[in-house]
């Protein structure tokens, strides 16, 4: 199917083909062209310009009109718990009324919470959960993503959410990464033998999933009051023996040495990063390991936001994800996370759709298909009403919304 997209207002985030990371002042430049179009064979960007160099319409089975709309490349979430077995409004009001994360997870609730529920759960049901939640992240402009697992914490149970995870990936609606996250927490049974715990996710949960291939990287929260660098290294390090790659959860709660122990085990990514100085941003400096912010998080705990201002100002690259959970992040709506890094971290608007799109693309080693306009890549993309500039969006908070979204040179359509 050879398909054209013509009378483009504005077509944003070009790139050339090869280029897969933005950093620094890089971050602030988005590439666009006005009235354009856009050509598409079997899922694939095969050309785009300007009416300079308009087609010959004959050539193509289908003709789209975009009848001046905006278009940009789908966002990427490279960070989520989407899969899981039930929410979490009753500790919504213990955080209203002035319980921290940590309070809550101490009095039976977080993570923990979570994780009685999974365990009773059917794959059945927590599948169907989560493919709504993807069904309405999609219609707020995400085309790929990551899941973990994490709210199981015995070995069946992990290894049933990534089994969930690689059922949605197979259905190819949208790329799914898969993350294992068996060092989310310490279960309640292993409290007072915390070492039994990682020597069972290195000697028998590691193992098995890898056996089956059920993921493509493994992850561990390194924090106050979880895992200490020492343990993640360990965890990671033996996932790396089985060919996980590794992305951890560090620095949300106290400077933990998250960054450090990350960047040593060469970690495509570090996530979270509310706590971090100059020594973690020269630390990452030194490396390849991508930073990750998560404003959602930080919105819906009120803590403090990642520094990404510095980060970005330092030189680095940066990317954006959701961290959609049930427990400190219930949203999935990456337009709201554009928004936020805008208000809150004072990015610019350019900065925070390339930390959305190419940046985010590269932390889930997804950059060759996906974040941005450039030939042989797939033609997920995101149609806003005539006149949507890159600054209108996160402008109008909780308001913008795609008025059509490309998966692969299709139109996705919820009700199928």
């Amino acid at each position: 199917m050879k398909s054209l997209i013509k009378n483009i207002g504005t077509l944003y985030g070009i790139q050339p083909s090869g280029k897969q990371l933005l950093s620094g002042k890089e971050m602030m430049e988005v590439h666009s062209l006005a009235n354009a179009w856009l050509s598409i064979e079997d899922s694939i960007i095969t050309d785009f310009g300007t009416l300079k160099t308009y087609p010959n319409e004959t050539y193509f089975d289908q003709i789209i009109d975009a009848a001046q709309q905006t278009v940009i490349p789908g966002l990427i979430d490279s960070h989520t718990h989407i899969i899981f077995s039930k929410t979490r409004e009753e500790e919504f009001k213990m955080k209203i009324k002035g319980k921290s994360y940590e309070e809550i997870a101490a009095a039976g609730g977080g993570i923990l919470n979570s994780a009685n529920a999974m365990q009773a759960a059917s794959k059945e049901q927590l599948k169907q959960d989560a493919l709504q939640r993807i069904n309405d992240c999609i219609q707020t402009g995400t085309v790929a993503f990551e899941i973990k697992s994490g709210y199981g914490l015995t070995t069946e149970s992990e290894i049933k959410m990534l089994e969930v995870a690689t059922e949605l990936r197979d259905m190819n609606l949208i790329p799914i990464k898969r993350t294992l996250l068996g060092a989310h927490a310490i279960p309640t049974a292993y409290k007072s033998d915390r070492k039994a715990y990682i020597e069972k996710i290195k000697n028998e949960l590691i193992p098995r999933v890898a056996q089956r291939k059920l993921a493509d990287y493994i992850d561990v929260f390194c924090d106050k009051g979880f895992f200490t660098p020492d343990e993640t290294s360990e965890i990671l390090k033996t996932g790396s023996q089985f060919g996980l790659k590794a992305k951890i959860h560090a620095n949300q709660l106290a400077t933990s040495g998250g960054v450090q122990v990350g960047v040593a085990c060469n970690a495509i990514s570090v996530d979270h990063l509310e706590n971090i100085g100059n020594e973690e941003i020269e630390t990452l400096h030194k490396s390849n390991t991508l930073p990750v912010s998560l404003p959602g998080c930080s919105y819906y705990l009120n803590m403090p936001f990642t520094p990404s201002r510095s980060i970005i100002d330092a030189g680095l690259p940066l990317v954006l994800a959701s961290d959609f959970n049930p427990g400190s992040c219930p949203s999935g709506n990456l337009l709201f996370v554009w928004s936020l890094a805008c208000t809150k971290m004072k990015l610019l608007p350019e900065e925070a759709f390339n930390a959305l799109t190419i940046n985010a693309a590269a932390a889930i080693e997804l950059s060759d298909h996906y974040g941005s306009i450039t030939k042989g890549k797939k033609a997920s993309l995101l149609f806003f009403r005539t006149g949507t500039t890159l600054t209108h969006i996160p402008y109008h908070f909780a308001m913008s919304r795609p008025a059509k979204v490309m998966l692969e040179g299709q139109f996705f359509n919820a009700e199928n």
